[in-house]
Parts: structure tokens; sequence; C-alpha cells
């Protein structure tokens, strides 16, 4: 199984604007290209929250080719939106890992 986590910090200003447009809008675009079967959403404890909360999303794709597909045909669409919404106001690191 892959793990694409998505790490965000996101500036108090936009949080609750952010987090519902995530949960109503971008994971379930996401989840609806077929290419991931799962995922699960967190909020980082033990940070220091003055500039902003953390949040750690992790989609579970079956295959490494779901997760190349999902990134070479929906990531920079679906990024583009996160920018165009919110602009400089969060900041975002990607990692991909394989369940052993």
């Amino acid at each position: 199984m892959i793990i694409f986590n998505v790490t965000t910090m996101v500036t108090h200003p936009i949080n609750d604007r952010w987090l519902q447009w995530m949960k109503e809008d971008q994971i379930p675009a996401i989840m609806n290209t077929g290419l991931f079967h799962d995922y699960r959403m967190c909020r980082l404890l033990d940070q220091d929250e003055e500039d902003g909360l953390t949040y750690s999303i992790q989609f579970f794709a079956d295959t490494l080719e779901n997760y190349q597909t999902y990134i070479d045909e929906y990531a920079p669409v679906l990024q583009k939106r996160a920018y165009d919404l919110f602009g400089s106001q969060f900041v975002a690191f990607r990692t991909v890992m394989q369940v052993v």
C-alpha cells in the first residue's frame, strides 16, 4: 500500500475556511479520481501554533502506479485551486511512503 501524505501549515485567518474547503471540496475531488481508496485527516499536536495550525492528510493508494497517475494527471490542477483560493497563507509539503 502507498500513502501519499500532505502536511500543511495554515495561517489562523484562513484556518476555518481552509478546513471547510478541504473537507467539502478538495478531499472529495481527490477521492473522486478513483486512485485512492481511503484517507485520514489529522491535526498535529505539540506544534508551535504561533503562525498557524498544522494538518496531515494521508491518502491511501493500492499501487505506486495509482499514486503516479494522480501526480501526473490530477495534482497540478488540484494544487493550483488551493493557491488560487488561499495564496501564500499556507505552506504544504508532500511525501510518499510505502507500507512495509
